[in-house]
């Protein structure tokens, strides 16, 4: 019997299994149902081809299937590609999905009241070139990264990279993303890439940050390190051709956490100790599969404790099988901000959608990424217009 086939299918039908029902209860069945249910659930064509239709089809060529037990893993392999078949189903829905979750929070006629200016190049089909060959190389030729520009003083922790145009953009946007991590652990480079290279090489200044991790600190310590990023983008992104006048804050899991602990406490002088006077304001807010509790005992360290009519737009995309942050927090997070913020709330939520979705080229995150961009435009034209 092929060990080796065996050991490729049986490792794609774990993982399967995993995308389709995440483990939540013991911690080391659950860790490794996230691992691999992340993977196959985002790249269901990759574990379709290259882990089961290649090697089943090399051990028939080799004569490797010649007995129970070889045609037993055939047959594992073929149920396996049923139920990487659904996965891939679940996430090519989300495109409607999302689509409809934009609809519901800026309007039936949002795509009408986006500026020509900005309207152009929106995408609204799948990159099935990218997604089906190259879904793990993030770069893209035309676009600069910048890395360890320090932003504080706290060494490493304090590091931050650009990404923008070779040939410089004028007047650029900005977009400031914070990795996840549970506030343990991460760095930047590392999560949300799609999405940054996306937005650099359609004309965005985009800044990635490290920042201050626990437990060496503490909230708000993190918060702390956001407001100083956005200070530095405000005297330093126009060295890169951006202008911060528009500047949208986004971050993953925890990182998510922090944005939008940073859009409900825009110029709140306790998270800018030092720097009181500076602008932190921000356009809008991206959060993706964010955590939205409490971090410490303070209930002050939930975005939940600062939303505000005034709180600016928001973007929430979210797993309905997040198993590290359920998704009845983002129900609530959500709930709360339309009935209490007097600007648009858009939440969509993934069916299937595991955490860490924002890896890579997947079905699932070109979908995000694509309504990303269009809310971006649709927020950057209301900006244009006088509002009553």
């Amino acid at each position: 019997m092929p060990v080796g086939y065996v050991i490729t299918v049986v490792a794609v039908a774990l993982g399967t299994v995993f995308a389709l029902r995440p483990a939540r209860r013991s911690r080391p069945l659950a860790s490794l149902s996230y691992y691999l249910g992340l993977v196959v659930n985002e790249l269901p064509f990759v574990a379709l081809f290259w882990m089961l239709i290649c090697p089943t089809s090399v051990a028939f060529a080799q004569g490797d299937i010649d007995s129970a037990g070889g045609w037993a893993t055939v047959g594992l392999a073929a149920a396996t590609a049923v139920g990487l078949a659904v996965v891939a189903h679940r996430a090519l829905g989300d495109r409607d999905r999302i689509e409809h979750a934009m609809a519901e929070g800026l309007g039936a006629g949002w795509r009408t009241a986006i500026d020509a200016d900005f309207s152009e190049g929106l995408r609204r089909r799948p990159p099935w070139a990218r997604i089906m060959l190259r879904p793990i190389f993030r770069r893209r030729r035309g676009v600069r990264r910048v890395a360890n520009m320090a932003y504080g003083d706290a060494g490493r922790r304090n590091l931050l990279d650009v990404y923008h145009l070779r040939s410089r953009p004028e007047g650029a946007p900005v977009l400031i993303h914070l990795h996840g991590g549970g506030y343990t652990q991460g760095r930047k480079n590392t999560q949300s890439l799609p999405l940054l290279y996306r937005l650099a090489s359609r004309g965005w200044v985009c800044v990635s940050a490290n920042y201050r991790l626990a437990p060496q600190v503490h909230h708000p310590d993190h918060l702390i390190d956001l407001k100083k990023v956005i200070t530095w983008v405000r005297e330093h992104a126009h060295e890169y051709g951006a202008d911060p006048a528009t500047l949208f804050v986004a971050g993953s899991s925890a990182g998510g956490h922090m944005a939008a602990l940073a859009a409900l406490t825009q110029g709140d002088p306790a998270f800018q100790p030092g720097f009181e006077s500076a602008d932190t304001s921000v356009t809008a807010a991206i959060c993706l599969n964010g955590y939205y509790g409490p971090i410490s005992d303070d209930p002050e360290s939930s975005p939940l404790a600062h939303i505000a009519p005034d709180a600016p737009p928001f973007f929430l995309a979210h797993g309905d099988l997040d198993p590290l942050a359920p998704v009845a927090d983002v129900r609530q997070v959500a709930d709360r901000l339309r009935r209490t913020s007097s600007d648009a709330v858009v939440y969509a939520e993934l069916r299937g959608g595991n955490h860490a979705f924002d890896l890579y080229h997947s079905l699932r995150f070109e979908a995000v990424i694509d309504a990303i961009e269009a809310f971006a435009a649709w927020v950057r034209s209301r900006e244009r217009k006088p509002q009553p």
